[in-house]
């Protein structure tokens, strides 16, 4: 497994909290059993009480305190002028350290009943203990605010809930399970033990963050909240780091172009610009934003790169079509074509097609598995074409459309690159060229979203026929697609009376933000996704009609990307970073827990 899947799998972590009604009640519900629970197991005590008296104590020391401290923890880390925290995401913190300390309150309590000492009240302030760095931890590391900020903010609920302790046995006069304690012995052990914790917490980040600010100049905690916003809010301030790592590169960027009568009826681009790294940051929606800047039917492939060049924001893509216009405006026209036909070595094939005196190559290793063909990789493919049969331009997509994660990578020395370089060799142009006609249609899927691995742009279809052999050139806006898919695609799209079909992905990473990094095209709803594969293909069928055809290879100078030292540097840090948290953090948390532990318990444990 590569450092790429390493880091990218980080993602698999991330999840869709509930709303705020369901926070609010789940912490009324399992704070009223809590308090019921613990009641029983107090000798003497019938399950009327335990549930009346029990269970509303429960409810006003876990339920509702913890929602009062999720109700003020959102505005007051707004107010800090942090990564904005919706109220969802407070209460739902509150849930999860309430269960915490409401779990630990409740094994204190059932220890308690085979013992001659009560340890509820010690296994409650360890509980909120637990809870306080917890909290610490979650808010200072996604909310982009200091350390010393996040500690009263992460008090709060442990803070309450030990309040509302207090309250109920100085003012009750109801028999608890927590039994005799002193007010002054209690304040310090919470505090020492919260402060052995935290003490762990900050040693721990303040390990990991040494090497991501020495080696990338911003601080992991930063990434983190940063990356968490553009998840949860949109936000691309994300961008403004990758900025500011990011250096300048030279790439290519090849176009296909179909003119009727008066106008560009269609174009097809190739940029040798990856489509990522996330989302909608930096060049993630690539494939969409360039095509809705065009004034035409546009579809984006994916040409040889890696994420090494991936823009640093979305600003760049600009420059793209910058490139694309200029191309279009020197673009010369050809009314002959040759019939798409394949070429293969070993496991490598090439879809080709001469347009003109032009060559367009498509390369795919389906039904093998791979993933992005790299840049210097394709450009000895696009050189070596150029030398044959006087060929002016090439452009050459990368289909990507057989998935096999990462190591699917073709780089620099990969076998995979002697059998791309073999098939060109392969590569000999027909003697028959015919009359060029195209036709297409676009279907954006609306019914389906990123979750289904579907991304902005759907789907889009393309028809070629030369000669009366009718060839598709069918996009899909996914992020390659499970190996077999494919095949199966072009199985059913043959039946509608083409000759040749053909299925790329744009490699978009717009819809790879809770998907563990990947989300092939293919998991889910497949059927439906044929259907509208079928439903554009035979539109496109229907719009054919007579055009030229032209391309243009151009060169793309200055784009800002991560760059091969940056991506290199991003990757192998965070990877070593979360190798080396494997070990370094259960060993400062299980010691920093144990300390804690014998400061709560040992008075106890002698008593």
């Amino acid at each position: 497994m590569s450092a790429v899947d390493n880091l990218m799998g980080l993602t698999k972590y991330l999840v869709v909290l509930p709303e705020s009604n369901i926070s609010i009640l789940s912490m009324v519900f399992l704070g009223f059993l809590t308090g019921t629970m613990a009641s029983y197991l107090e000798p003497g005590i019938n399950l009327f009480d335990s549930v009346v008296y029990g269970g509303s104590a429960g409810f006003l020391i876990f339920g509702l305190m913890s929602i009062m401290a999720g109700a003020l923890t959102q505005p007051w880390v707004n107010s800090l002028e942090g990564r904005h925290m919706k109220m969802k995401q407070s209460l739902f913190l509150a849930l999860v350290t309430m269960l915490v300390v409401a779990l630990v309150y409740l094994v204190g309590s059932l220890i308690s009943t085979f013992t001659f000492n009560s340890y509820t009240i010690n296994a409650l302030i360890y509980g909120c203990a637990l809870a306080f760095a917890l909290r610490t931890l979650v808010i200072w590391g996604t909310s982009n605010i200091s350390f010393l900020q996040s500690l009263p903010v992460a008090a709060t609920q442990p803070v309450l809930i030990l309040s509302m302790v207090l309250v109920l046995v100085s003012l009750t006069s109801l028999e608890t399970n927590f039994g005799p304690f002193s007010i002054l012995a209690l304040v310090p052990k919470a505090i020492i033990a919260g402060a052995i914790l935290i003490l762990a917490i900050y040693s721990f980040v303040l390990v990991i963050e040494s090497p991501i600010k020495r080696n990338l100049g911003v601080g992991g905690l930063e990434l983190l909240s940063l990356f968490i916003a553009h998840i949860t809010e949109g936000s691309d301030a994300l961008e403004n780091v990758f900025q500011d790592m990011g250096e300048p590169i030279d790439t290519l960027v090849g176009v296909v172009s179909f003119k009727g009568e008066e106008k560009v009826k269609g174009i097809l681009i190739s940029p040798c610009v990856h489509p990522g790294p996330v989302g909608s940051i930096g060049g993630g929606n690539m494939p969409t934003e360039l095509a809705q800047h065009m004034d035409c039917f546009t579809m984006v492939c994916h040409g040889p790169s890696t994420h090494d060049f991936n823009p640093v924001s979305a600003r760049e893509i600009r420059k793209i079509e910058k490139v694309v216009r200029d191309a279009l405006d020197e673009m010369e026209y050809s009314s002959h074509a040759t019939k798409f036909f394949r070429v293969r070595c070993e496991e490598a094939v090439l879809g080709v097609q001469y347009l003109g005196d032009n060559l367009l190559l498509l390369a795919t290793f389906a039904p093998h598995g791979f993933d992005d063909i790299e840049f210097g990789v394709g450009l000895s493919l696009i050189k070596a074409a150029e030398g044959r049969d006087g060929v002016d331009n090439v452009v050459l997509v990368d289909c990507h459309n057989s998935f096999k994660g990462e190591s699917g990578r073709v780089l620099a020395g990969n076998k995979e690159v002697f059998q791309l370089l073999c098939a060109v060799e392969n590569i000999k142009r027909p003697e028959e060229t015919g009359n060029v006609r195209m036709g297409w249609a676009h279907d954006p899927l609306s019914h389906l979203d990123r979750k289904d691995g579907v991304g902005q742009s759907g789907v889009k279809a393309m028809v070629v026929e030369v000669d009366s052999q009718k060839t598709g050139y069918i996009l899909l806006d996914s992020n390659n697609m499970i190996q077999g898919f494919r095949e199966e695609l072009i199985e059913e799209v043959l039946k509608l009376g083409l000759d040749e079909v053909e299925v790329m992905t744009t490699d978009t990473h717009y819809v790879n933000t809770l998907s563990g990094g990947h989300n092939p095209l293919g998991v889910k709803k497949k059927d439906e996704i044929t259907a509208g594969v079928l439903g554009c293909v035979q539109k496109a069928l229907g719009d054919l009609e007579s055009v030229k055809v032209g391309c243009k290879t151009s060169r793309l100078s200055g784009i800002n990307t991560l760059g091969p030292t940056q991506a290199t540097e991003l990757v192998t840090t965070i990877s070593s970073i979360v190798a080396v948290s494997r070990i370094f953090a259960p060993l400062v948390l299980i010691v920093a827990l144990l300390f804690a532990f014998v400061w709560i318990f040992y008075g106890a444990l002698h008593l």
